[in-house]
């Protein structure tokens, strides 16, 4: 039983010193959220070459070109 008291006694110290360790430590402020972004404002979307239409044009061309026999 003893040792039960000791063990809770040293939980409950151990949680007040933690707390006292923490309480001064600076929090730092959070920036400020931002919304989505709509409107003319807006940045232009990112797309890969494979979502251009001239690049897909010009790489059919290409395979097309290989494709054909010399000479023809």
């Amino acid at each position: 039983m003893l040792f039960l008291i000791a063990f809770v006694g040293a939980a409950i110290i151990a949680l007040v010193l933690w707390k006292a360790m923490n309480s001064g430590a600076v929090e730092l402020p959070q920036p400020p959220r931002r919304g989505p972004v709509t409107g003319p404002g807006r940045a232009p979307r990112v797309s890969g070459p494979d979502d251009d239409p001239e690049f897909l044009r010009q790489l059919d061309e290409k395979v097309r070109r290989r494709d054909e026999p010399p000479g023809a």
